[in-house]
């Protein structure tokens, strides 16, 4: 599956380190996903709540399911949270530009999860050709 092709069967995005500053990538893609119709949920253990949504503080706390695991974090720190996105049952991780995990990638794929890494959702649909109905 393309990535264009996970953002198409998806909507409900958590986002794994999700900042309340405005001039965060992760803030500023997030937003954009919302206006784009997207249910947004944020993972950040520092904030209660950003972009008018409630925040979590890790995946597993989420109290419903998820479809796409944005991660907004470091390489290093993205292992944990593909398993993570493992056990809570999500469909898709979505590794960030310039989060890249070969490892993570393969266990995700293996447990039967759509995966694209180093990849921006808000760059694919913003270069989507256009759509004829």
């Amino acid at each position: 599956m393309t990535p264009l092709e996970i953002l198409h069967r998806w909507r409900v995005v958590a986002v794994v380190g999700l900042s309340p500053d405005p001039a965060r990538p992760s803030h500023s893609v997030s937003a954009f996903l919302k206006r784009r119709g997207y249910t947004i949920v944020p993972v950040n253990p520092r904030i209660s709540e950003v972009l008018g949504e409630t925040a979590y503080p890790d995946l597993r706390s989420i109290p419903f399911p998820i479809e796409i695991v944005d991660i907004f974090r470091r390489s290093e720190h993205a292992g944990p949270i593909v398993d993570d996105a493992i056990a809570i049952g999500a469909k898709a991780v979505w590794m960030q530009l310039g989060v890249i995990d070969e490892e993570a990638a393969r266990r995700a794929r293996a447990a039967g999860l759509e995966v694209a890494m180093d990849r921006c959702p808000a760059i694919e649909l913003r270069n989507e050709p256009e759509r004829r109905g």
